[in-house]
């Protein structure tokens, strides 16, 4: 017998072993396919698709922006391009030159490029995008010699063209910028991606998730490389942002800019019956369409730097001492006390003795013996001084200014605006850790000290007058439409923001007053307007000397003028108006004549150029440098 087959103890033992590990390996495999098939085949499928699959996104066109009549278009969208590089797909011996030549017709450096495509990703088959806001001039150079440059490609991205004649809608509207980190991370959960444009400022912002639109998306088939295999991608074609249309009109938003000219300060024209703003105007202004351009962080660094503030929106964004418009809050607040006969008169002798300072009233030789109609039509401080000390108090004058909307939120649709300020004697001991005193109500009761107001909140003043104790919510938008149908969609409905107890026997003497203001008080000569009958009041706002060393040695004032017209005319037929222009201008008692262009123009269907020349100011234009003097 030949022994050379028998098993030894040691062979047998080696045999063993191996058909327990062959064994052992078995189960493994059986059990790991098990799991991969069974207990996790759901997760592998879709992983498998993911990586079969390569999502390009298509990117919608931001919502376009039209005036109240959604014929003229304020914000449009120009045809342009991004450009991309995939990685992947440039050799890399080559990547260099091929850089290099792109960055030439691109305008930017190399080393721009190599900022976005660090070469930790340069074997990568995912899309970097390297430029946006590429004209088709460029593009057309790029696709002509597309086979010097592999890896690069591009897709339409169209940009921001703000279209408006007039920059002074550029506090409204606002501007676009690339989404930034902070940003992200709110929107995310929104479908904001770090590709994304959105709003920075203004209706831009304010409604960007209507703007947004929805992206679409191209499916591609990819090898485990990330290259395309298929050529015939399924395309889910993007959904434009919807069409906006605001409240604003064209006409009158140009009126209102001519108007107030190069000076800085702001004007509003407002419809009370609704809330709807027609015109709102804020000088120094910008160009929006600077933050679409290549050197647009320069040129918002430069803005942001500006002593003068163009970025800031004067008409909601800064408050100011209302002056002797806050008088309409006093005489309101006196005759639904009834803390003084509005028939009994005060004499005014030019000056005012309390607490061992002498109050000077703005004519130095007194009114006289005034009552309320006579001493609303002077804006006569003695008056006012006495009012308030002797018979309101700074608590009811507070509660009638918040009554009125004053030191609150106006609410309207921007996403950036101030409260102003009603001071008490509680937020004086709180804020300065002081007793309030006489002269503080003295000074509150004649809007100055530390009363503050927006420009829009007097517009909420006046027209609170005007419809004799209800304040609209103010508004930009008007209505939403389809981009494609242009149906309507959501229409914006007048909404009460504050309604007042005021009894109304109190607004028609108001109104009267206001009335009386025009036809025998200070602004007589420039509210003096033929084709409608007008209600106002002025105001005169000392502030502090500017630094201006042009102005070292004078005193400062803001203009101020708060009107409604017609005055004969039912709530909503009326406009208010309320313009300021700040102390930093070379005086010339400004506002009340603003203002007054502005209702010409608008019921007169006229040009700024006609109805400077109707009203008979065209001469100030010639003589707006000449300083006029402090008045009331």
């Amino acid at each position: 017998m030949n022994n050379n087959f028998q098993f030894t103890p040691s062979k047998t033992l080696k045999v063993i072993i191996l058909l327990f590990l062959t064994c052992f390996m078995l189960v493994i495999y059986i059990f790991r396919l098990f799991s991969m098939q069974i207990t996790n085949g759901e997760a592998y499928k879709t992983q498998s698709r993911t990586i079969s699959s390569q999502i390009s996104t298509l990117p919608a066109s931001r919502g376009e922006i039209y005036d109240r009549n959604a014929d003229m278009p304020l914000v449009i969208n120009n045809d342009s391009f991004a450009v991309e590089v995939t990685p992947g797909e440039i050799p890399a011996a080559k990547y260099d030159t091929i850089m290099i030549k792109l960055a030439g017709y691109l305008g930017i450096t190399k080393e721009a490029i190599d900022e976005k495509i660090p070469k930790s990703i340069r074997r990568s088959y995912s899309s970097v995008q390297i430029k946006t806001n590429v004209p088709f001039s460029i593009i057309s150079n790029i696709a002509e010699n597309k086979s010097d440059l592999p890896g690069v490609s591009w897709v339409s991205k169209p940009v921001r063209n703000y279209s408006y004649t007039t920059l002074s809608l550029s506090h409204i509207i606002g501007y676009v910028g690339d989404i930034d980190k902070d940003e992200i991370t709110v929107l995310y959960n929104k479908g904001y991606t770090n590709t994304s444009v959105v709003g920075k400022a203004g209706i831009e912002k304010q409604y960007d998730e209507l703007l947004q639109g929805k992206n679409g998306r191209e499916l591609a088939k990819v090898d485990v490389h990330g290259r395309i295999i298929s050529d015939t991608p399924t395309v889910e074609p993007p959904e434009m942002g919807k069409k906006l249309v605001l409240t604003i009109d064209s006409r009158i938003q140009e009126l209102v800019e001519d108007s107030l000219g190069q000076r800085v300060g702001s004007s509003i024209v407002l419809k009370p019956a609704t809330g709807e703003v027609l015109a709102m105007v804020s000088y120094p202004n910008f160009d929006s369409n600077i933050f679409t351009s290549d050197n647009a962080s320069n040129l918002y660094s430069k803005l942001l730097n500006d002593s003068s503030q163009p970025l800031i929106n004067r008409a909601v964004q800064l408050s100011y001492p209302p002056a002797s418009t806050f008088k309409i809050v006093m005489s309101a607040a006196m005759l639904q006390e009834k803390a003084f006969p509005s028939s009994k008169t005060i004499e005014c002798k030019g000056f005012l003795n309390y607490g061992g300072r002498v109050f000077h009233c703005h004519v130095h030789t007194g009114h006289g013996w005034l009552d309320l109609k006579n001493a609303m039509a002077q804006s006569c401080d003695v008056y006012y001084w006495t009012i308030g000390r002797d018979y309101l108090g700074i608590e009811k004058i507070a509660s009638y200014a918040k009554e009125f909307g004053l030191g609150q939120s106006s609410q309207i649709d921007l996403p950036s605006q101030v409260s102003g300020l009603v001071p008490t004697a509680e937020w004086k001991q709180k804020k300065y850790h002081e007793k309030w005193v006489g002269g503080d109500t003295m000074s509150c009761s004649i809007g100055q000290g530390f009363m503050e107001a927006t420009p829009l909140q007097l517009a909420n003043m006046i027209a609170m007058v005007s419809n004799e104790g209800v304040i609209y919510k103010p508004h930009l938008l008007k209505e939403v439409r389809d981009p494609v149908t242009d149906e309507i969609i959501e229409e914006v409905k007048p909404t009460v923001l504050t309604e007042s107890t005021i009894d109304k026997s109190v607004w028609k003497e108001l109104q009267e007053a206001l009335r009386y203001t025009v036809t025998d008080g200070t602004p007589q000569y420039p509210m003096n307007n033929k084709i409608v009958k007008i209600a106002c009041k002025t105001g005169t706002a000392e502030v502090e000397p500017y630094s201006n060393p042009n102005r070292k040695d004078e005193q400062s004032w803001h203009s101020w003028l708060v009107a409604y017209a017609p005055y004969d005319a039912p709530p909503e037929d009326r406009i208010c108006v309320v313009t300021i222009v700040e102390a930093c201008n070379k005086w010339e008692w400004w506002a009340p004549y603003c203002t007054n262009i502005i209702i010409q123009g608008i019921f007169a269907n006229q040009t700024f150029e006609e109805s400077i020349k109707e009203l008979g100011f065209a001469y100030l234009l010639e003589q707006q440098n000449t300083s006029r003097g402090r008045m009331e």
